[in-house]
């Protein structure tokens, strides 16, 4: 029997990956429905390839286009409301990939309808992730996370137990800056910001890998997922992105999970967990084996990273407050707004404001007063810029 799947996002890197694995693997897989917000050619393209029977497009303008196109007996919607309308019965596999802090709602929503869901959206996991957690609860729903980092966790605790964890080491390439003296920072342009030696992702990641504010935001998530504590957990420096995860259990014993710089693998498994599925891979590296190189983050250089001495174990705004103005900083930056430095210094300013130190007491609440957050951040942001 073919695995129902739905893919929200089929137009970016990770949905676009996914597709690839399925167009090779076609007679055990369904694809029950695609969504993407502008990107209207790429996906009527990917209905087609597939035979996918349902479209979801949000982008109002995109929306009117695609509903010109001969398309035959595709249906297509503008909302994830539509979600009601399309399932009957529960699928067997979701991919959450949309990016930015409008992927909660569609991931909350969509998990009451398939029996697992692989999330590769940070800002879903940091800001609403006790809306998420409710929700596979809720209705059995199984969880996978997709990030290299936090699939090599959740491959790693096959077998073990998450109290017998004593200590997580994520891995960090240091990014594309981390052979260029800090003192050119400020001039660094956007070309050098995204050019990343090891993978291939989209400009907002990339700078974020930059900045290294991505592994504050994997830390985050790490702690949220594995229900682990800040002190459990830290960042090591390894520039050739080999090893993904080091995790030291309380029996003493060390599991290190490596695999080559290519997100096909976490997502691969993440589709195909129980299954003996066989992906084509490199031969180990045993030139990287032998030349890990691991070292601890210059926090100097880095100054993202002390972030994380600010955070606290409970649940609270102030983590939601920080990706959400983080995601402005980095958009003004490729918009040519501010500097590359200014990123971290205007965040490390934002969430010093009476206004946001009173707000990161409170607990998350829910999608509506996520977004108004939202709002409120970027409001305040282009107030202290302009």
């Amino acid at each position: 029997m073919k695995k129902k799947i739905a893919i929200l996002g089929s137009t970016g890197s990770i949905g676009k990956t996914l597709i690839d694995i399925i167009k090779k693997d076609k007679k055990n897989f369904k694809i029950i429905l695609l969504t993407a917000n502008k990107n209207y050619k790429e996906i009527l393209k990917q209905a087609k390839i597939l035979n996918v029977k349902n479209l979801i497009i949000t982008n109002e303008k995109s929306f009117n286009e695609l509903k010109k196109k001969k398309i035959g007996n595709i249906k297509i919607y503008q909302n994830f409301d539509s979600f009601e309308n399309i399932f009957r019965k529960k699928i067997d596999y979701v991919m959450s990939s949309i990016s930015g802090i409008y992927g909660l709602e569609p991931t909350v929503k969509i998990i009451k309808h398939t029996k697992k869901i692989a999330i590769a959206n940070k800002e879903a996991i940091i800001c609403g992730w006790h809306l998420i957690k409710k929700n596979l609860k809720k209705y059995k729903t199984k969880f996978v996370p997709v990030d290299s980092e936090h699939f090599s966790i959740f491959y790693a605790l096959q077998g073990n137990k998450i109290s017998n964890i004593s200590k997580i080491y994520l891995t960090a390439s240091g990014g594309p800056l981390n052979n260029i003296p800090k003192i050119k920072f400020k001039n660094v342009k956007i070309s050098e910001a995204i050019n990343h030696p090891n993978w291939k992702m989209g400009k907002k990641i990339s700078v974020d890998s930059a900045t290294m504010m991505n592994k504050v935001f994997e830390i985050i998530e790490a702690k949220k997922i594995f229900n682990l504590k800040y002190d459990q957990l830290d960042v090591l420096v390894h520039p050739s992105s080999y090893v993904h995860a080091i995790t030291k259990f309380n029996d003493g014993m060390i599991k290190v999970i490596a695999h080559e710089t290519n997100m096909r693998i976490p997502i691969f498994n993440s589709l195909n967990d129980k299954q003996q599925k066989i992906i084509k891979t490199e031969q180990i590296n045993i030139k990287k084996l032998n030349f890990l190189n691991f070292k601890k983050v210059d926090i100097s250089k880095f100054p993202s990273i002390k972030i994380l001495k600010k955070l606290e174990n409970k649940d609270s705004l102030l983590e939601t407050i920080i990706v959400l103005a983080n995601d402005e900083l980095v958009n003004l930056f490729l918009l040519k707004k501010v500097n590359f430095t200014d990123i971290n210094t205007l965040l490390q300013k934002l969430i010093t404001m009476k206004d946001f130190k009173n707000l990161s007491q409170k607990r998350p609440g829910n999608i509506n007063s996520i977004i108004s957050l939202n709002k409120l951040i970027r409001v305040k942001i282009n107030k202290i810029i302009y």
